[in-house]
């Protein structure tokens, strides 16, 4: 993760969880994130995996990206290329950095590298309040939703269904890099 986002990701998602009246313990029941590791991060003892700020956030009702964005702290209408951090889960070497301009438009981008052999998942509770769709830009990805199993080369795109566990993976010898375009459900 970039020292940036490193340094105000405890205090961004701590925040988060106050602004809504939410407690550790109230968090950690919603997210299923036990209360230790959350308060772990929230001190900055822990780096957090891809797949458990994803239950973090989506317990929190907001996006991963809006989660990472808030820690960016950048703002305006253009995102310049050398300005937008990428955020790196520690456990597979996933990147991921956030495209568009952090203005809290209704379209995110964001762009993702997935390491050969490597595998992220993310709980239904993620995806209730989003959309998204995956173009590969390069590689070959396979996405696993619920028990529907797609195979995805360079150039595929597949619009994600209704929100369930979800498993992107790389099982080629190649990194796969990928677009995700995502916009927000009616609530």
């Amino acid at each position: 993760m970039a020292a940036p986002l490193l340094d105000s990701l405890p205090a961004v998602l701590a925040d988060a969880r106050r602004a809504r009246g939410i407690s550790v313990t109230a968090l950690a029941q919603r997210s299923g994130v036990s209360r230790a590791m959350i308060a772990k991060v929230e001190r900055g003892e822990a780096q957090p995996t891809a797949a458990l700020l994803a239950r973090l956030s989506g317990a929190l009702g907001m996006r991963l990206s809006e989660l990472l964005a808030h820690a960016e702290a950048s703002g305006g209408r253009v995102a310049r290329a050398g300005e937008r951090p990428a955020w790196s889960d520690p456990e597979t070497g996933y990147r991921r950095r956030v495209l568009s301009p952090a203005t809290g438009g209704p379209l995110e981008l964001i762009e993702v590298e997935l390491p050969p052999g490597a595998a992220v998942s993310y709980p239904a509770e993620a995806y209730s309040f989003i959309h998204q769709q995956v173009w590969v830009i390069s590689g070959e990805l396979t996405i696993t939703e619920g028990g529907v199993v797609t195979e995805l080369g360079g150039g595929d795109c597949i619009e994600l269904g209704a929100p369930s566990p979800c498993t992107l993976a790389n099982s080629s010898r190649r990194p796969c890099r990928y677009l995700v375009a995502l916009t927000t459900r009616a609530r």
